[in-house]
This record gives structure tokens, C-alpha cells and sequence, in this order.
């Protein structure tokens, strides 16, 4: 009896398992013409005063609580741009981040508010120990680039920030 009600069972979470290992090395599986795909986050440019940079748009409230953690680095003139509709003030924290970063956050096109050289924060912080950031007023994106970025490329608060193309 216990092997009519244990084997298949055990069957089912081997396949379960090697179907999510699957997909998550590939990022699709295929069965005949049936695809699944893990969403990849949509890339784009944006100019900062006159400087463009590459961004991933986090547009959903999933990318945006996901953002940038885990990531081990980012090319120099790219980052993650976290889109607001309708304005916002969020709070943002270094959750799992591995790599510092500059919080640039952006109001009607424009700079508002510059956070610099945010550090990661040391292993084993409890949540509830972690800084937060946030902006003075309500914000229609946040762009996070690599700490030092806003200093090297001369961003500046009350620079014009292009985002027509998104």
C-alpha cells in the first residue's frame, strides 16, 4: 500500500523539480508548442542632463520589491529605473544588495534628490537595522546606478532627465 501512494507521488516531485531546474537555466521550457518564459525585464535608454544610460525598467510592484537585489554588478552607465505611475514616495532599503549605489530620484523630468555612495550593508543586518531612503516629495521614478555615478558624470539636482522613450 505504501508503495502504490509513495512512489508515484515521489515521481511527481522528481519531475517538478527538474521541470523548475530546467526553467530556471534555461528561462523557457517547450512542450510542443506550449512555451513558458520567465519574464525578462524591459531594457531601454534614458538621458540624465547628458548622459544616457542604459536602464531595466522595474515597472511592477514585484520588479520594484525585487529591484536590484542579488545583482553582483552593473555595467558603468546602466542601472534599474523604478517607474511610479501615479507619483509616489516610496521608502527604499539595501536589501540583499551587493553592490553600493547612487538613489537618483526624478519628479516631472527633473532631479529632485540625489542619495551617494549608498553602501551595502553588512552581512546578517536584521531588516528592521536597515537604512532607508526616500524623497522629499512625490516622485515619478527612481533611477539606481553604481555608487559614484552621479559625481563622475556631473548629475546634479535640478538636471533634466529624458524618459520619452518608455
Amino acid at each position: 500500500m505504501i508503495k502504490q501512494v509513495l512512489f508515484p507521488i515521489l515521481g511527481v516531485m522528481a519531475f517538478i523539480v527538474f521541470v523548475g531546474l530546467f526553467v530556471q537555466k534555461s528561462g523557457t521550457i517547450n512542450f510542443s508548442g506550449f512555451t513558458i518564459a520567465t519574464p525578462t525585464p524591459k531594457a531601454t535608454v534614458i538621458t540624465v542632463n547628458t548622459k544616457e544610460v542604459q536602464v531595466t525598467l522595474a515597472t511592477t510592484k514585484e520588479a520594484r520589491i525585487k529591484g536590484l537585489s542579488g545583482v553582483a554588478s552593473l555595467d558603468p552607465n546602466s542601472g534599474m529605473l523604478f517607474v511610479f505611475s501615479p507619483k509616489a514616495s516610496p521608502i527604499f532599503w539595501m536589501k540583499d544588495m551587493l553592490i553600493p549605489l547612487d538613489m537618483i530620484w526624478i519628479s516631472g523630468n527633473k532631479v529632485i534628490k540625489i542619495n551617494k555612495d549608498i553602501p551595502i550593508p553588512q552581512p546578517g543586518t536584521p531588516d528592521n537595522k536597515l537604512s532607508t531612503y526616500s524623497p522629499n516629495q512625490p516622485i515619478d521614478f527612481v533611477l539606481e546606478v553604481n555608487a559614484g555615478f552621479s559625481d563622475k558624470n556631473n548629475i546634479k539636482v535640478g538636471d533634466s532627465v529624458n524618459t520619452s522613450s518608455i
